[in-house]
This record gives structure tokens, C-alpha cells and sequence, in this order.
């Protein structure tokens, strides 16, 4: 069998291995410590037109389902709310699975 353990190479690249993972490590924080970096992670401009999106297509389609009538109804913001709740929350169980396989 070869062993590739025995080549300069490999024994090379062992011994870099540690430094590489130090400057990627560097550079990485230096990136983190940018304000782009944390607009990207903690936006709250997308997450915010996100779920007005997703607000905005549930109301449509009530609206297509049923009929224009049912905005005058009193609990249509009710019902509104209630179906994109249970939309986020099959969307995270679903995350969840994934995460888990």
C-alpha cells in the first residue's frame, strides 16, 4: 500500500497547515471588524422587506382566494398575521430538519 504520510509534501503541508489556518483566521477578523460585514449579518432592511413581502403575498392571495370582501372583515389583519406565522413557523421546522440530516 502507499503511504502518503512518508512524502515531503505531505509532511510540508502539515507543517504550514497551522500558519495558514492563523492568517486565514487574521483575515478573516480583520473582515468581521468591517461595518459591511455586520450591515450583512444583523440587516434589518432585509429582513423587514422580506417579511413585508411575504405579508404582502399572503394578503394577495386572500384576497384571490376568497374575495375583495374579506379586507372589510374585522379579523382579516388577525387572519393575516396567523397564516404568515404558520408559514415562518413550517419554514424554521423545516430549516430545523435540515440542519439536523
Amino acid at each position: 500500500m502507499f503511504n502518503l504520510k512518508n512524502l515531503k509534501i505531505v509532511k510540508k503541508l502539515n507543517s504550514i497547515k497551522p500558519k495558514l489556518k492563523w492568517l486565514m483566521f487574521s483575515q478573516i477578523q480583520d473582515y468581521k471588524v468591517n461595518s459591511k460585514y455586520i450591515d450583512m449579518i444583523c440587516s434589518d432592511n432585509n429582513t423587514q422587506t422580506a417579511n413585508d413581502k411575504l405579508e404582502e403575498i399572503v394578503r394577495e392571495s386572500l384576497i384571490r382566494e376568497f374575495s375583495p370582501e374579506i379586507q372589510k372583515m374585522k379579523s382579516y389583519d388577525f387572519l393575516v398575521d396567523a397564516v404568515v406565522h404558520n408559514l415562518k413557523k413550517k419554514q424554521l421546522a423545516q430549516f430545523d430538519k435540515d440542519m439536523e440530516s
